[in-house]
């Protein structure tokens, strides 16, 4: 075979070559996985609004850090928890927040794996002709990729902060769900042990009745009340406990527990209220610039923007291939060139691709605003329920409470100068069962307004329906008399 019967591809000298190469191999050196996955930011993000005692479980903890967090959830459990230890135990042994954090490693390896070239792919063929014999060498690079790069790198990077911001939204949600859980167990089981003293006092009033009747000063249809009253207590008692266990359950499973790890201490009582309610003065305002929720779809919707503008540059030209080639032949000398590849838009003129970007990003744009919308109306119904909650709780602790235990004294010193009778001391501590009962779950109510409101200003809420005082309170007082 004569030299003139091989095709002769462009020249292109070694040099050249290898500084194409040596550039490739820089370009693949700039992106890499984070030694965390990312987690500094969230961790970050979530002491800034959390406080600096909150403490994330670390990412891809060996033997070594899992001791050390079996310790520090034993020392934690040790004592009896308060709102802020218990969110320091589910932010280190919830194991769906440990999932998420795994997800952001994912998210982190395919940032990095969408910002790195397409390895180059090598040829070699042998070919033969009768006497001759020919062997074909070829090295090829797929530059579309690399040349999509400064459209590539800060797409992902912007997808990835949101990840980032999505992640710390999820940490900022489970504390508050954690300390939602926390005070109604609380008060739960503060409900069920002044109910417990209820049914106590009302076995003595069913049983001073059967003296009273046995001594011919009641009748009977008065002793069918207190034994009424006293059969409601223990019915009322028991679906407390109930309530109680349920209560304790769901604050389990925020915090990751099982096994005798359940056997906890709780407060006896749910903190006081504060004196002053927060004020609600540029709320919204302060709401937007730091919740979670809003900067995510911001960075997302700079992701579309910037796919786009990649859609749009790569819109005819999708695949760019460099080849460089060397082919020997026993009958003729080496050669040696590069070939350039190109992809002809003839069937796919890429308006499909141009379309679906334009509409991900008008997407994102109309999903953003309507984001914005819902944060403001979260933050001002958020406000106005934890508003009315302190207002509600602030009444009863200094109106409805101290009035039906001075009704009670009086009524107490009424019996004891022979006024009224014991029928009518006992009917009014029935009566105030129901004030006692409803200021303990208005205070709960609060607490739970406190802690949605508190996400509202980080983060979407999921807001706490009109808790059930009234119709709570009106069954605690029992059948009218």
């Amino acid at each position: 075979m004569s030299r003139g019967q091989h095709f002769r591809p462009l020249r292109a000298r070694p040099t050249e070559l290898m500084a194409l190469l040596a550039l490739l191999l820089t370009l693949q050196g700039c992106a890499s996985l984070s030694p965390d996955a990312g987690m500094a930011e969230v961790q970050a993000l979530a002491r800034e609004h959390l406080g600096e005692t909150a403490q994330l479980a670390r990412h891809g903890a060996g033997p070594v850090e899992q001791a050390e967090l079996a310790r520090r959830v034993a020392e934690l459990l040790a004592q009896p928890l308060s709102a802020e230890s218990a969110v320091q135990l589910a932010l280190l042994n919830n194991r769906g927040l440990q999932a998420a954090m795994q997800g952001l490693g994912i998210a982190d390896a395919e940032r990095v794996q969408a910002s790195r070239l397409p390895n180059p792919g090598f040829s070699i063929a042998r070919l033969r002709r009768g006497d001759e014999r020919e062997i074909e060498r070829g090295l090829s690079f797929e530059l579309g990729h690399w040349l999509a790069l400064p459209w590539t790198r800060p797409l992902e990077a912007r997808r990835f902060a949101a990840r980032q911001r999505e992640l710390a939204q999820q940490v900022l949600q489970l504390a508050a769900a954690t300390r939602k859980a926390f005070y109604t167990a609380v008060a739960a089981e503060q409900g069920a042990l002044y109910l417990r003293d209820v049914a106590k006092a009302a076995e003595a009033g069913a049983e001073l009745g059967r003296r009273m009747v046995r001594a011919g000063n009641w009748t009977a249809l008065e002793q069918a009340r207190e034994r009424g009253f006293h059969a409601e207590a223990l019915l009322r008692l028991a679906r407390a406990e109930t309530a109680s266990l349920a209560a304790r359950e769901r604050l389990n499973r925020h915090l990751g527990l099982w096994g005798e790890q359940t056997a906890y201490r709780l407060p006896d009582r749910l903190p006081e209220l504060p004196e002053q309610a927060l004020d609600g003065q540029d709320l919204e305002q302060r709401g937007m610039r730091s919740r979670l929720d809003l900067q995510a779809a911001r960075l997302e919707l700079e992701a579309r923007a910037r796919g786009l503008g990649l859609s749009r540059a790569s819109r005819f030209v999708n695949l760019l291939e460099l080849g460089v080639q060397r082919n020997s032949s026993n009958e003729a000398g080496r050669q040696s060139g590069y070939e350039i590849g190109i992809e002809i838009p003839l069937f796919d003129s890429g308006d499909a691709r141009l379309a679906r970007a334009e509409a991900l990003y008008l997407q994102s744009v109309h999903l953003a605003a309507q984001q914005a919308l819902e944060a403001r109306s979260e933050l001002r119904e958020a406000y106005q329920a934890y508003r009315s909650a302190h207002d509600i709780a602030r009444h009863y602790r200094e109106e409805i409470v101290p009035t039906a235990r001075l009704v009670s004294e009086e009524k107490l010193l009424r019996y004891n100068g022979m006024f009224i009778s014991v029928f009518e001391l006992l009917a009014d501590a029935r009566a105030q069962i129901a004030s006692v009962h409803g200021s303990i779950e208005a205070q709960r109510d609060f607490w739970l307004a406190e802690a949605d409101l508190q996400l509202a200003l980080v983060g979407r809420p999921t807001l706490t329906g009109p808790g059930p005082s009234e119709a709570g309170s009106a069954s605690a007082a029992g059948p009218a008399h």
